[in-house]
């Protein structure tokens, strides 16, 4: 079956294979993931324990706890307006392609193109990401039980041996992808209520709540406490990332108008409420401010246990986190590897008749889940030779997937009357969230933009202090113009007829 322009009409609530093929599309993804386990899979690439505790020390230095918790709160709120624009526009089409079929839909071929690269390279660099993060915090659980040294050599064997085991984990099909997110979901409030639990009930110390909510501390260089501030919203900004999953799982979910949506909304709603807890918490129990920035672990959070709970409880929490990471990574893989098999789908990608293979048995999409597994090794590389390459693998995974994010739901409000919501829509209030929406991404775009650390003797910026979010945005740009002008303006896209017993598709054009 052709993949044919949707009719626009209204779009009630409908079986699933029914209204994927009205969206032009044949099943071919297996249906074994229900509500939970969609809501679970986005709350699991959120992970407030892999973002909040990765990113810690840079809010310490920017803004301290005032503007860790209070920017938690803001950009909370914020990115609920953007879940709620998305969740709207997912209802109408869920599709594995998510964001970049919608952006099609609504806006044409180009825009669907443009946003369908910077949703693909933001996912690729997001398992990179959420991954050797990991490795660092392993390395430094290894470094308190053993006196390992976390040279970049070691981590990036670390690194590779964790994307190894997501490989492996999301080879054996989109059920046990299903049950390793609800188990994570709980992990994730077991791990913030005794991390928590454990800093409130153990130190004999704790910080005010003045300190933990007014302090303000500034070590970035920069003169201007306003724009320190603003920086310091980040920390929220590049956490609360990667709840378009429940999207690209939408052909693998039931009653997928539905759940698709409501497990965006309910992965933002309750990330915020634990990423404050987990932040306050944290912050209440620090011993040292100045020994926690400048930790011999390279990670804040773990001088924080070591201080406030001993040697013993430092490497039992950090274990927690540990695991909650690689739930995260393994979750996000999934997400990448539905995205790399919706675009191979439609022709979009270099080699897509071997990249939207499904396999057979399994229902899954492998040869998709290797490419995505390797694109993210490539993209950690450059660790191995520079002290800022991973902050500019983490620009990678935000400039890309942010204003991506922001597109479709423009193009709702632009084309507010082509527009036929599905059953989880905002009514009227639609046009004005979607609004607040692409007007807070265009504001965080700049920001993610703009030098965050002002090195001394007054330079702008050096190699180490470079923010490469601007380049990493530009390079996305430029390969998603260089390959529409090499293949996607000309492109048409793969008949949609599927075989089961080979898993692939055949080569045919319409």
């Amino acid at each position: 079956m052709s993949r044919l322009s949707h009719s626009h009409r209204a779009a009630p609530r409908k079986a699933d294979d029914a209204y994927l093929r009205e969206l032009g599309y044949e099943p071919v993804l297996t249906r074994r993931m229900g509500p939970f386990g969609n809501f679970a899979i986005s709350f699991s690439v959120i992970s407030v324990l892999s973002g909040c505790m990765t990113l810690y020390g840079f809010g310490l230095n920017t803004g301290g706890p005032s503007v860790m918790l209070w920017g938690w709160v803001v950009v909370g709120a914020m990115v609920m307006f953007i879940g709620a624009g998305l969740a709207e526009v997912t209802s109408a089409y869920p599709t594995s392609g998510a964001l970049y079929y919608q952006a099609e839909q609504l806006g044409g071929r180009k825009w669907g193109w443009y946003t369908g690269w910077l949703n693909l390279l933001g996912l690729l660099g997001a398992i990179a990401g959420i991954d050797y993060g990991a490795a660092l915090f392993t390395g430094a659980f290894l470094n308190l039980q053993w006196g390992f040294e976390p040279t970049p050599g070691k981590i990036m064997l670390i690194f590779l041996c964790i994307l190894a085991l997501h490989l492996t984990l999301n080879l054996f099909g989109v059920r046990l992808v299903s049950i390793l997110n609800s188990i994570s979901v709980w992990w994730h409030l077991a791990g913030v209520t005794v991390i928590v639990g454990a800093l409130a009930i153990v130190p004999s110390h704790h910080q005010s709540a003045d300190f933990v909510f007014r302090e303000f501390v500034n070590n970035t260089g920069w003169s201007s406490p306003l724009y320190v501030s603003v920086l310091g919203l980040l920390l929220a900004q590049y956490t609360f990332c990667g709840y378009d999953a429940s999207a690209h799982l939408s052909e693998e979910t039931t009653d997928a108008q539905v759940s698709a949506s409501r497990g965006i909304i309910h992965a933002i709603g309750w990330s915020w409420l634990a990423g404050f807890v987990l932040l306050a918490g944290l912050t209440f129990a620090i011993q040292d401010y100045a020994g926690t920035v400048g930790t011999a672990t390279g990670v804040p959070p773990a001088q924080i246990f070591l201080d406030a709970l001993g040697m013993a409880g430092a490497k039992a929490l950090l274990l927690v986190v540990i695991v909650a990471q690689l739930f995260c990574g393994n979750a996000e893989t999934a997400a990448a590897s539905r995205m790399v098999f919706a675009f191979s789908r439609d022709g979009a990608l270099p080699g897509s008749q071997l990249w939207r293979q499904v396999d057979r048995r399994t229902g899954t999409p492998r040869k998709a889940v290797m490419l995505s597994v390797v694109c993210a090794a490539v993209l950690a590389l450059p660790s191995l030779y520079s002290p800022v390459a991973y902050a500019a693998i983490t620009s990678i995974n935000v400039i890309g997937i942010t204003p991506a994010y922001a597109i479709p739901i423009f193009l709702r409000v632009k084309n507010r009357h082509r527009f036929k919501p599905g059953p989880w829509n905002l009514g009227s209030w639609g046009v004005m969230v979607g609004t607040i929406a692409v007007i807070w991404v265009a504001f965080v775009t700049v920001l993610f933009c703009l030098p965050q650390t002002r090195p001394d003797g007054g330079a702008l910026a050096t190699v180490d202090t470079f923010n490469y979010a601007p380049v990493a945005l530009l390079v996305v740009l430029a390969l998603a113009w260089g390959w529409w002008h090499k293949q996607g303006s000309t492109y048409e896209v793969p008949a949609q007829n599927f075989d089961r017993s080979t898993g692939e598709y055949e080569d045919e054009v319409v």
